[in-house]
């Protein structure tokens, strides 16, 4: 399978380290001083383009991979709430393809499908109030994380009690804190953290009176994203439209 990279920070060199080990070829490098390079022949020439880059410019190396025909794979977050509608629209009515996903972990993709059946039993007992908290490295530009969105979209669909998910605290990396706590009683704050050098650590906490339940998926490398990304690329390069982590692994919408 030819494959075009898009962002070649650590990500993007992990990428291609997979890539090439699974007996894929590299046909373009994209990057931030190269950017006519969407226009060339050996752009066009992938199978897939997989993009990892940040929430400003993500949107605009969409539009460009579109125009050049590629199928796309993303897992740039931050910009859905602005977006989201019309690239959806794009894929679903005008023949693009993008496979898109906050977190390309394997252990993601599980810890999701238990947090979706959690998310079902502690409905049945509201004495049980849910939080969230995410912590990233200190390079992150988005809070809170898309990851911790679409944990949370996976609790607001299966828990009648709650139905948007809002901002809770950041600690920034100075160690200030700005944003609260306090919310109604039908939302579901998501706190985040910035520290260090941290892959991603996500806590689902159900507290009552009584004791609390915490699930939580802690990151150690970029191992699990990398793969995840070159096996949505392998499945997208047979299939079109608007994609996702539960096209690829059926369990999840289970």
């Amino acid at each position: 399978m030819k494959i075009a990279l898009i962002g070649y920070g650590k990500m993007g060199k992990e990428l291609e380290k997979a890539a090439l080990s699974r007996g894929h070829e590299i046909v373009c490098i994209i990057d931030v001083d190269n950017q006519e390079d969407f226009e060339s022949e050996a752009f066009k020439s992938a199978d897939v383009a997989i993009e990892f880059t940040n929430p400003m410019v993500a949107y605009n190396n969409y539009m460009k991979a579109f125009k050049a025909g590629v199928k796309l794979v993303s897992g740039s977050t931050g910009w859905m709430a602005e977006h989201g509608e019309e690239i959806k629209k794009l894929c679903t009515e005008g023949g693009k393809t993008l496979f898109w996903s906050s977190n390309f972990s394997l252990g993601v993709a599980i810890f999701s499908a238990v947090n979706k059946h959690l998310a079902k039993i502690m409905n049945q007992f509201p004495a049980y109030d849910v939080t969230m908290s995410e912590t990233h490295h200190i390079h992150k530009m988005d809070a809170p994380s898309g990851t911790a969105i679409t944990l949370a979209e996976g609790i607001l669909e299966n828990m009648n009690r709650k139905d948007k998910w809002v901002k809770g605290t950041l600690l920034a990396p100075d160690g200030t804190v700005s944003g609260t706590d306090a919310c109604a009683s039908n939302e579901l704050p998501i706190d985040s953290i910035r520290e260090g050098e941290v892959f991603g650590i996500h806590t689902i906490r159900y507290e009552s009176d009584v004791d609390s339940i915490s699930i939580t998926h802690d990151a150690k490398n970029r191992g699990g994203f990398v793969l995840g990304a070159i096996l949505a690329a392998e499945y997208t390069a047979q299939h079109e439209g608007y994609l996702g982590m539960s096209d690829l692994f059926p369990f999840l919408n289970e």
